[in-house]
C-alpha cells in the first residue's frame, strides 16, 4: 500500500458512509486489482478461529465440531456449558448480526447507520429511523424488561450462559471484529439476557401485527361503504382449505354470532408450509415431516443451524437468530416444524379526543388520562431526536408507524397480545426435550405470541398439529379500526389452550398447514383470522392425496413444487373472456396460456405472462374504485376479488366500465411491457429472465457495498401462491420464500435431520460458508445433519475446544 494511502480504517470508514468503489480507488491509488486484493484480506483477517482450543468461563468444557457446510456441533456434560457453546457459536458466525438485530429491536440503529440508509436492497424501504420509531412507539425493550422479571429461574439461568458464550466469542475476535463494524464504525456492547428477550419480542411483532391487515381494510370500507363492494374487497382465495375438517372438535359454539372469520390479507400470499405424514403412509414406516418458513432473503439468513447434544438435550435444526432453542428441528424421539396460522392476536382503537378535554381519551361516558413517555434516539453524526409516545388504556398510538394510507386517521391505538408476558423461550426450550407428541403439546400451553401452526410426529408413529398462542375473543369483531370509546369493542376472554384447534393421528395419515384457516366457520371460537390464500394448502392436499406412500425424496419434491392453482382458476375464464380478440399478439398469448402446464418454472413463458398479466389486472381492479396512491397498496389487497372477476361481477365492481375490455387492455399492456423487457420473441419469455433471487445484505445500500456483500442473482422458480413460495417485489426479484428447508424420518435410526438454507451459515463474508449452500438450496439438494456422535465426529472438518480456566 502507497505511503500516502489512508489508513485502513479509514478506508473502510469512508465505504460504510456511502463513497462509491471507484472513489475509494483513487482515495487509495489502488487498481482494481490492488482493492480486491486488499478487500480480501480484510474480510479473511476477521474469521473467526474455528480449530484449537480456548479458555472460557465453563465448568467441564465444551466440544465444538463443525461440518463442511459450518454448522456446529456442540457437545457438553453442563447445561450451562451448552448453551454457553451455543451463544458461543453463533456469536463466531453472526456477531455483527446479532448486534444489528438487538438493534433494530431496541430502536437504535439510526445510532450507527444514520437515519436515512435504507438497510436492505430487496423490497424494503424502511429506514433506519423509521425502524427505530417502530420498536420505541411499541416498546420492544420495555416489554421485554417487563417480561424478564418474570422468567423461571431455569429459564435465566439458559439465558445468561447463551449470554456468556455471546460475548466470550466477542473477546476472541480481539481488534478484527467482523467487517461491518469497521464499516460503521464501532464496536458492540457487552451481551445481556435482555437482549435476546428484546429480539424475540421484535420477531413476535413481525409474524402478528402487520399494521396494513388493518389499515387498508379500514380504508376500503370508508371508500367503499359497507355492502356488496366492501363485502367483496374482502374475497379470499380458496377459503374453504381449512386444517381441521369440519366436525372434528367436540366444543359448543361459544360467543355471540358473528361473521365468518375468512378475509383476505393485504400482506398478500407470502407464508410457510408444513406437513406430516403418518408411518403407515411412508415408505419407511415411520413418520416423515416437513417444514419449509418463508421469510424475506438476505444474504445472512435470520435461521441458525446447530447440533446441541449433552445436560438431556440432543437435538438438531434451525433456531431464531439471538435466542437459544430450535424451532424448527428434532431430536431422537420428536420433530417439528411451524407455520404462521395469522390468527389476530392484535387490534387497532380509533381513540376519540376533543379540545376540551386536552391529553384526553374518551371510554365509557368517562375522559381518561393518557400516558406519555419520551424516547431519546441517538442519531449518527447528528441531534438526537425525542420521540414522545402516548397511551390509551387500549395501548400506544401508532399514527406515526401506520401505513402511508391510515396516516390521517388517528388518533389510533394498538392493542396487542405481545404486550402482555410471554415466555415462548420455556416453552421452545421444553419442547426441545420432549420425547412424545403429548409432552410435546403440553410444553406449548405456555406459548402465547405467535399465534403458530405446529405440526410434530414421535418415534411411535404419532402425528399431530397444534395450533398455539392467545387469541382474544371479540364479540363484534371486523377487519378495520374498533371504538376504543366503547366497552362492547373491547376484548372480552382469550380462547384457552384447551380449546384451541387441535389433530392427534387423523385416518387421513397426514395433516398440513399452509397459512391457512385452521378451522372451518362452526368452530365454537372466534380465531378472528386473516387468511389470505388457501391455494398452497390445497395443492399440498392434492399431493399427499395423491400418493398413498410418501419417501424423503417425495417430501423435498413437494416443497419445491410450481404448481399454480390460481393460474388454474383464472386461466379458463380468461380464455373465455378473451377468446375472440383479433389482435395476433394477443392471440399468441392466449395460446401460449391455454397450453402451459400451470408451473412457475424458471423456463416457461406461460409463468411469466399469466404472473404479470395478474398483478396488472390487480391494478387495474383497483382502479376501478380507488384513487392516487391507494391504488397500489389496495391492489395488492385484492387477489380474491381479482380472481372473481375474471368469471364474474357479482357486486357490480365494474358498474362505469366494461370488464372485458378492462381485461384485454390489461393483457395488451402486459405483453408491451414484456416485449420492452425481454424482446419480441414471446417464446423466449421465460419467468426465471424476471423472477430471480438476491440475497441482499443489510448494507447493500451504502455505496456500492453491495456489490461486495451481496450474493445471487440466479433464476427462481415459484410465486407467491404455489408451495414452492417465492413472492416478488414491484420487479418481480424474488423478495422472499422458503429460505429454511427441512425434512425428517422421525423413526430413523440413527437419528438424522436434512435441511438447506438458502444462504449459508456464516455471516463473514470471507468465509466459505457465507451463501454456500444458495447451489444447494436452488438445486433442492439437502444435508444430513446427524445426532449420531460416531458420525458426527466421522465427518468433522474442524474441532474446537473449549476450556475452563486452570
Amino acid at each position: 500500500m502507497p505511503s500516502t494511502t489512508p489508513s485502513e480504517q479509514d478506508l473502510l470508514a469512508l465505504m460504510g458512509s456511502g463513497v462509491t468503489l471507484d472513489a475509494i480507488r483513487a482515495e487509495a491509488g489502488f487498481s482494481a486489482t490492488q482493492f480486491d486484493t486488499w478487500w480480501h484480506q480484510q474480510i479473511q483477517s476477521r474469521l473467526p478461529h474455528l480449530t484449537g482450543s480456548a479458555t472460557c468461563e465453563v465448568e467441564t468444557g465444551v466440544e465444538i465440531l463443525r461440518d463442511k457446510w459450518g454448522i456446529p456441533h456442540i457437545f457438553a456434560a453442563s447445561e450451562h456449558d451448552l448453551f454457553f457453546g451455543y451463544g458461543y457459536v453463533m456469536s463466531q458466525d453472526r456477531l455483527w448480526q446479532l448486534d444489528y438485530f438487538r438493534r433494530q429491536a431496541q430502536g437504535r440503529l439510526s445510532e450507527v447507520m444514520g437515519p436515512e440508509v435504507r438497510p436492505r436492497a430487496t423490497g424494503d424501504a424502511i429506514t433506519p429511523l423509521q425502524r427505530d420509531t417502530i420498536a420505541r412507539t411499541i416498546g420492544f425493550r420495555r416489554i421485554a424488561r417487563s417480561n424478564l422479571k418474570k422468567l423461571p429461574e431455569e429459564t435465566l439461568k439458559r439465558l445468561q450462559s447463551f449470554s456468556d458464550g455471546i460475548n466470550a466469542a466477542r473477546v476472541a475476535f480481539g481488534d478484527r471484529l467482523p467487517i461491518e463494524f469497521s464499516l460503521l464504525g464501532y464496536e458492540p456492547e457487552k451481551w445481556i439476557p435482555l437482549d435476546s428477550l428484546c429480539i424475540w419480542v421484535e420477531f413476535q411483532y413481525y409474524l402478528t401485527v402487520r399494521l396494513p391487515v388493518i389499515v387498508l381494510p379500514e380504508i376500503a370500507r370508508r371508500t367503499l361503504g359497507e355492502g356488496p363492494l366492501y363485502e367483496a374487497f374482502l374475497t379470499v382465495e380458496a377459503s374453504d382449505e381449512s386444517i381441521l375438517p369440519p366436525g372434528s372438535y367436540a366444543a359448543e359454539r361459544s360467543g355471540a354470532e358473528r361473521p365468518g372469520d375468512v378475509v383476505g390479507d393485504p400482506d398478500g400470499p407470502a407464508g410457510s408450509n408444513n406437513w406430516v405424514v403418518a408411518g403407515r403412509r411412508s415408505a419407511s414406516g415411520t413418520p416423515l415431516l416437513a417444514s419449509d418458513p418463508h421469510i424475506a432473503f438476505n444474504a445472512v439468513s435470520c435461521w441458525y443451524e446447530a447440533h446441541l447434544s449433552g445436560a438431556g438435550f440432543n437435538l438438531a435444526g434451525a433456531g431464531y437468530i439471538g435466542v437459544p432453542g430450535v424451532i424448527f428441528g428434532r431430536n431422537e424421539r420428536v420433530a417439528w416444524g411451524i407455520t404462521n396460522n395469522i390468527c389476530s392476536q392484535r387490534d387497532l382503537y380509533q381513540e376519540k379526543t376533543d379540545s376540551a378535554h386536552p391529553d384526553q381519551f374518551l371510554y365509557d361516558g368517562t375522559w381518561e388520562q393518557s400516558r406519555v413517555t419520551v424516547e431519546r434516539i441517538a442519531i449518527k453524526n447528528g441531534e438526537p431526536i425525542d420521540l414522545q409516545v402516548r397511551f390509551s388504556r387500549n395501548g400506544p398510538i401508532v399514527d406515526d408507524i401506520l401505513p402511508p394510507l391510515g396516516r390521517g386517521t388517528g388518533p389510533v391505538s394498538l392493542r396487542w397480545i405481545g404486550a402482555t408476558f410471554c415466555d415462548e423461550v420455556t416453552s421452545l426450550l421444553a419442547a426441545n426435550r420432549a420425547t412424545t407428541c403429548d409432552e410435546f403439546r403440553e410444553a406449548m400451553r405456555g406459548w402465547h405470541a405467535p399465534t403458530l401452526s405446529w405440526v410434530f410426529a414421535d418415534a411411535d408413529d404419532h402425528i399431530a398439529y397444534q395450533c398455539v398462542g392467545h387469541i382474544p375473543v371479540r364479540e363484534n369483531w371486523n377487519r378495520g379500526y374498533r371504538r376504543g370509546w366503547d366497552p362492547e369493542d373491547q376484548w372480552t376472554d382469550l380462547i384457552p389452550f384447551d380449546g384451541m384447534p387441535t389433530l392427534s393421528d387423523p385416518p387421513e395419515g397426514w395433516i398440513r398447514t399452509a397459512n391457512n384457516r385452521p378451522a372451518p366457520d362452526d368452530y365454537p371460537y372466534p380465531l378472528s383470522g386473516t387468511w389470505a390464500t388457501g391455494y398452497r394448502a390445497r395443492r399440498i392436499r392434492d399431493v399427499l392425496e395423491e400418493k398413498t406412500v410418501l419417501t424423503r425424496d417425495d417430501c423435498a419434491q413437494l416443497q419445491m413444487d410450481t404448481y399454480s392453482h390460481r393460474a388454474e382458476e383464472v386461466i379458463p375464464p380468461l380464455l373465455e373472456l378473451l377468446g375472440t380478440a383479433e389482435d395476433s399478439e394477443v392471440r399468441e398469448a392466449l395460446e401460449v396460456l391455454r397450453t402451459w402446464n400451470r408451473r412457475m418454472d424458471p423456463s416457461e413463458p406461460g409463468a411469466a405472462i399469466f404472473e404479470i398479466f395478474f398483478a396488472n389486472w390487480e391494478q387495474a381492479v383497483s382502479r376501478q374504485r380507488f384513487q392516487g396512491e391507494a391504488i397500489a397498496p389496495m391492489a395488492g389487497a385484492s387477489a380474491g376479488l381479482s380472481v372473481q372477476l375474471l368469471a364474474e361481477d357479482r357486486s357490480g365492481w365494474f358498474s362505469d366500465a366494461d370488464r372485458d375490455e378492462s381485461a384485454a387492455a390489461t393483457l395488451k399492456d402486459t405483453l408491451r411491457d414484456l416485449s420492452a423487457r425481454l424482446g419480441p420473441d414471446m417464446s423466449s419469455w421465460s419467468w426465471g429472465r424476471i423472477h430471480t433471487v438476491h440475497l441482499a445484505h443489510c448494507l447493500s445500500n451504502l455505496g456500492d457495498l453491495g456489490k461486495l456483500l451481496d450474493r445471487g442473482g440466479q433464476p427462481v422458480g415459484g410465486a407467491g401462491t404455489t408451495v414452492c413460495n417465492t413472492g416478488y417485489d414491484p420487479t418481480y426479484m424474488a423478495a422472499m420464500g422458503a429460505n429454511y428447508r427441512l425434512v425428517v424420518e422421525v423413526g430413523s435410526d440413527p437419528a438424522v435431520l436434512w435441511s438447506v438454507d438458502a444462504t449459508g451459515q456464516s455471516g463473514h463474508p470471507g468465509s466459505p460458508n457465507y451463501a454456500d449452500q444458495l447451489p444447494e438450496w436452488l438445486a433442492s439438494r439437502r444435508h444430513a445433519i446427524p445426532l449420531d456422535s460416531a458420525r458426527v465426529l466421522t465427518e468433522a472438518q474442524t474441532k474446537l475446544l473449549l476450556q475452563p480456566p486452570v
